[in-house]
């Protein structure tokens, strides 16, 4: 059984944890081990987490099979989309429809908030998961490159997904 547990205050440095696990074993064959330390203290800190609850909208859910957390996503509400931050799934939980039933929560997620759009960054290099994205139904709007700090970029597509009426 699925489960999707939003993230509490008293949850972050869990979270943090988990992000971290999973950042490391996924990102490893795209980018080095350098950037995905930095990458991991920048975004999925305890510090960096707590900020972007407190100060920039965010939202981060646990899910869950069974009980055992598997992954977690992260969302904000812009002006006229929801912002994808984050859709991480653990490795052994991968490919067997999880990110799916999380999109369908995030779907409702941005209706809830009077939002038909769902906007994301991914990585160019990360083919599976942008073959995943257009699967759901997202379209690439352009390319966006973006320094990040201590010399690194994110080299990345920004994808859009409009929900169409019927979905409501």
């Amino acid at each position: 059984m699925i489960t999707i547990v939003k993230v509490e205050k008293k949850d972050i440095k869990e979270l943090a944890a988990l992000a971290k696990e999973i950042w490391f074993e996924y990102w490893d064959s795209l980018l080095t081990l350098g950037q995905i330390y930095y990458m991991v203290n920048k975004f999925q800190s305890e510090i960096a987490i707590n900020e972007q609850i407190e100060h920039e909208n965010y939202s981060y859910y646990f899910i869950l099979e069974n009980g055992v957390k598997i992954g977690y996503f992260g969302v904000a509400p812009q002006e006229d989309y929801l912002f994808l931050s984050k859709i991480y799934i653990s490795k052994n939980s991968r490919y067997k429809g999880f990110g799916h039933i999380a999109f369908e929560i995030i779907k409702k997620i941005a209706l809830n908030n009077d939002l038909n759009k769902i906007h994301l960054t991914v990585n160019k290099q990360n083919i599976k998961t942008i073959q995943i994205y257009e699967k759901w139904g997202f379209k690439t709007l352009h390319s966006l490159v973006t320094n990040i700090g201590n010399g690194y970029q994110m080299d990345d597509y920004l994808m859009e997904y409009e929900i169409k009426e019927e979905e409501d």
